[in-house]
């Protein structure tokens, strides 16, 4: 199964399937990321303060899959935001996923009491330049961060990964996103487990109608959307649910009825207060 892929800002492009890897044990990480890269996922998502980027690395070293076939994110953390840290950064994480280059850097939260981001964002782009990174992005920018590094900086991030699911659409920067063409990734697609959203009428009789999982349908909903997305999971049967995606499509009107369930209910933490 081929899975699509988008065009990024910089010419480079990303699988829109992913597989992410936020609280999986490192002691687990080479085991699951084993059975996702079996299943066909070829898009890992990882950061520094997961913890796991060696399980990733080494996963990736059994696997026998061409380099060029990979798509691997890692993210600075907060705590490393400016220019030298950042720098040492990326090198730490290279070097416990035993790549010279990422295909995709991004700033882990904007972190805004800091007020290092710009920095940080300005450090990125002499990353990109280095060839440490392919690509370089965000994560959890609102529009005033976004706004001021279009301002400040040079390069217009490639991608904002943030949360978004059907309770908490973001429609602010998924909008600010397509007018300057930056990629919108959803993290944590199917609301973290944290509402029933699965067991919602608007989701089960799609579910139903498609002889498919909710879970399912909400993921195919963010493909249909635009996003790139990137279930986590630690069981390979669900692992595989989560890839087949791509054989059946929602209609005009089954889109339109899971969009309906905007609620502004966000389940993780603001981005202007994660510090």
């Amino acid at each position: 199964m081929t899975v699509p892929t988008l065009t990024l800002n910089d010419g480079n492009t990303i699988p829109q399937l992913g597989f992410g890897v936020f609280k999986i044990d490192a002691e687990q990480t080479e085991r699951i990321v084993t059975d996702a890269l079996e299943v066909g996922y070829r898009h890992i998502d990882t950061a520094a303060i997961y913890g796991n980027e060696e399980g990733v690395g080494k996963a990736i070293a059994a696997s026998g899959i061409p380099r060029n076939e990979l798509f691997i994110t890692t993210k600075l953390w907060n705590d490393d935001q400016g220019t030298q840290s950042a720098f040492d950064a990326i090198d730490r994480s290279l070097e416990k996923l035993g790549l010279e280059q990422v295909n995709l850097y991004l700033i882990h939260w904007p972190t805004p009491k800091r007020d290092r981001y710009v920095e940080s964002w300005k450090a990125l782009e002499q990353i990109k330049a280095d060839g440490k990174s392919a690509s370089i992005g965000v994560s959890n920018f609102l529009v005033e961060h976004l706004d001021r590094i279009q301002v400040e900086a040079d390069t217009v991030p490639a991608v904002n990964q943030i949360e978004l699911h059907p309770y908490h659409q973001r429609p602010a920067e998924t909008a600010y996103g397509h007018d300057h063409g930056i990629v919108t990734e959803a993290w944590g697609p199917l609301g973290q487990g944290k509402y029933p959203l699965l067991e919602l009428p608007e989701i089960t009789e799609v579910a139903f109608a498609h002889d498919r999982t909710p879970a399912q349908v909400v993921l195919r909903w963010h493909i249909q959307q635009g996003h790139v997305v990137f279930p986590k999971s630690n069981s390979r049967s669900r692992i595989e649910e989560n890839f087949a995606l791509f054989d059946f499509e929602l209609t005009a009107e089954e889109q339109a009825r899971i969009s309906g369930l905007e609620r502004g209910g966000r389940v993780g933490g603001h981005p202007n207060e994660v510090n």
